[in-house]
């Protein structure tokens, strides 16, 4: 009898991706949420919204929160959107940015996106040295070990590929169709809970 190869066995993980809510999500915190993950592994997943914006808190007053001086006039360069991340940890922050910065606690998701959560990067990009692209987060989104799979296959979200574009887009009301569109989806109103067990 052949031995079964465990270098053949091998986890999905959906880091590096977009998770998208569906709309049995309508009466949470999560409704129309696009989530990029950050993390996925056996001891669970962690991720960030990116199309959801806190309104109310501008970027000066984030400034102002954490005593980083504004020495002059803020540009382009030096200004970010600030998004609901998730209901975990909420004074925790996080700058989802493209790879062309780094510092000693970036972590490289994907190809086109890293995370870092050191302070040092607001400094950075008040003074225009920061990444190119960049959101930054307050709390984040997280599950336990399967939890994340078992609300897959419940028909609770769908994953996509990530897209640089549409995680960085400051406008953020197209974005949950966006990201359905990616998967071939014109209405994700009319998807099938049947999608988690694809």
């Amino acid at each position: 009898m052949a031995t079964l190869d465990k270098n053949m066995l091998h986890e999905i993980s959906f880091t590096g991706k977009l998770l998208v809510a569906l709309p049995s999500l309508h009466a949470s915190c999560f409704a129309k949420a696009v989530i990029y993950i950050c993390n996925h592994d056996a001891s669970g997943a962690m991720g960030l919204i990116v199309n959801n914006s806190i309104n109310e808190l501008d970027y000066p007053a984030v400034l102002k929160q954490f005593n980083i001086p504004i020495i002059t006039e803020l540009d382009s360069r030096s200004k970010m959107p600030i998004h609901f991340g998730g209901p975990v940890d909420m004074v925790k922050g996080f700058v989802l940015h493209t790879p062309d910065y780094s510092s000693g606690d970036t972590f490289n998701v994907g190809e086109n996106v890293s995370l870092t959560s050191n302070i040092q990067i607001l400094r950075d990009i008040t003074t225009g040295t920061g990444p190119r692209k960049r959101m930054l987060a307050l709390g984040y989104a997280g599950w336990g070990p399967g939890q994340l799979e078992t609300e897959i296959k419940q028909g609770s979200w769908f994953t996509v590929p990530s897209s640089e574009e549409l995680i960085f887009d400051e406008n953020n009301s197209n974005k949950w169709k966006q990201a359905a569109s990616l998967a071939g989806i014109r209405d994700p109103f009319m998807f099938s809970r049947e999608v988690g067990h694809a």
